[in-house]
């Protein structure tokens, strides 16, 4: 059986908002987050040193992203606790929308235990390729014009995506 590709993904774990325990009081021990990819990938960070109510690390994970992964999982840890969770579609930051090597920004709501809202985690996002080297996302495709999309600039490097993914349709 042969196994499946991957490619390289690096999440930036830029910080978090409005974090509580309980949910009532803001944290007030060190928060840490751990981003897995697959059943047996996954990254974590540092723990934000002031134990705040909104942390930040700006901590880079790289780790393999399996090409039959469809999200990926962030959980937020006070602690030993998880305290809050968000699940991110891999469309969101890549596939068809996006060229490779793009650079996305992205924040998600993060939920805790009981359903309930718990702040929010944000994120930036580069997705590297097949580690074979073969470029299968849209590097084809992107360079034919879609319908009202000009074709990217080949002039600018390292292109950057900001906000929230949208479809790109015809009208």
């Amino acid at each position: 059986m042969a196994k499946a590709s991957s490619k390289t993904i690096e999440v930036t774990v830029i910080s978090a908002e409005e974090l509580l325990v309980n949910r009532k009081r803001p944290v007030k021990n060190s928060v840490s987050v751990t981003v897995k990819t697959g059943h047996f990938q996954s990254g974590s960070t540092g723990v934000d040193p002031e134990g705040r109510s909104c942390p930040a690390w700006n901590e880079k994970l790289v780790m393999e992203l399996p090409d039959d992964a469809s999200s990926i999982a962030v959980e937020v840890h006070s602690g030993r606790t998880v305290i809050g969770a968000a699940t991110i579609p891999v469309t969101d930051f890549a596939g068809g929308k996006l060229p490779q090597d793009y650079l996305s920004f992205v924040s998600y709501r993060l939920w805790g235990k009981r359903g309930e809202r718990n702040g929010i985690v944000n994120l930036s996002v580069k997705v590297k390729g097949n580690r074979n080297g073969n470029n299968s996302g849209c590097a084809a495709t992107c360079s034919r014009p879609r319908a009202g999309i000009p074709p990217p600039d080949a002039s600018l490097s390292g292109g950057v995506v900001t906000g929230i993914p949208v479809s790109y349709t015809s009208y």
